[in-house]
């Protein structure tokens, strides 16, 4: 694991202070400040407690080569934290598996403010590709940012009073290829999926101006947190659906290891 980057508060006070939108794209003012240290993330619609495991799975093409797929995504809470831009960050450890072979392997960074919005400080992330026979030839990092380094600035991956039209900035970090945002479209979606049936549901509709005509549907229930996910939305109609099957928590005596492994921070 790299060690944390070090970032001076008095850096992170004032450069992320001026901040500026992106075409109606809010970009969130940033203060170290504002943040409790050890504050749980509990906002209805991202609530991640450590010892949480969500697993997502769709039949997927890709849409260059049209090559097919059964994806599955685990995201696991940690209990592990790291100081990033002078915030204490919650690590969730993601993997995407493509017909059985890991493809991506991602640390990202989540802190919830005293205000109650969950904040994307950043990601470390390895992109793996495979031979024939199944073996990692090369790995890519590209797209790997942290608050503070290069002039990264951080965004909401979840408002904490979130109303339909509003347009916020996720991150933003052009010098390491990140730039994500999003729009709040519908607060009241039904939704089915293999965990099961939710109403009222949170819709957002993530592009990059690094992508244009790329679109993407995210799906949120309250009490929850992520249901669903449409990739490649064209005409309201995605190409891949990659829907949460399970959302499975562990007692501390029974997965005390692997929620701090690498961790001096944890308790029994």
């Amino acid at each position: 694991m790299k060690h944390p980057t070090i970032v001076l508060a008095s850096f992170a006070a004032c450069v992320f202070a001026t901040a500026t939108s992106r075409a109606g794209f809010v970009q969130p003012s940033f203060d170290p400040a504002n943040f409790t240290p050890g504050a749980p993330i509990d906002n209805k619609f991202f609530p991640i407690i450590p010892g949480t495991t969500f697993r997502a799975e769709g039949d997927v093409t890709d849409p260059e080569d049209n090559s097919s797929g059964h994806e599955v995504d685990i995201d696991f809470v940690t209990s592990m934290t790291r100081n990033i831009g002078g915030v204490q960050a919650r690590i969730v450890h993601s993997t995407v598996s493509l017909d059985g072979e890991q493809i991506e392997d991602t640390n990202d960074y989540y802190a919830q403010d005293k205000s109650g919005n969950v904040w994307y400080m950043g990601e470390d992330t390895k992109a793996f590709e495979r031979d024939d026979e199944g073996n990692i030839v090369s790995t890519d990092t590209s797209g790997s940012w942290r608050t503070g380094v290069h002039g990264a600035l951080p965004g909401f991956i979840m408002p904490a009073n979130p109303t339909v039209g509003f347009q916020y900035i996720q991150e933003h970090a052009p010098q390491d290829g990140a730039e994500d945002q999003a729009e709040v479209v519908s607060l009241n979606e039904s939704v089915t999926v293999p965990l099961g049936s939710f109403t009222n549901v949170l819709k957002t509709e993530e592009t990059t101006p690094l992508e244009p005509g790329d679109v993407e549907n995210k799906f949120y229930a309250a009490g929850v947190g992520p249901i669903l996910v449409w990739e490649n939305v064209e005409n309201g109609v995605p190409l891949n659906r990659i829907a949460t099957v399970s959302i499975t928590r562990c007692s501390a005596t029974r997965c005390h290891r692997r929620l701090c492994r690498g961790s001096h921070r944890c308790s029994r």
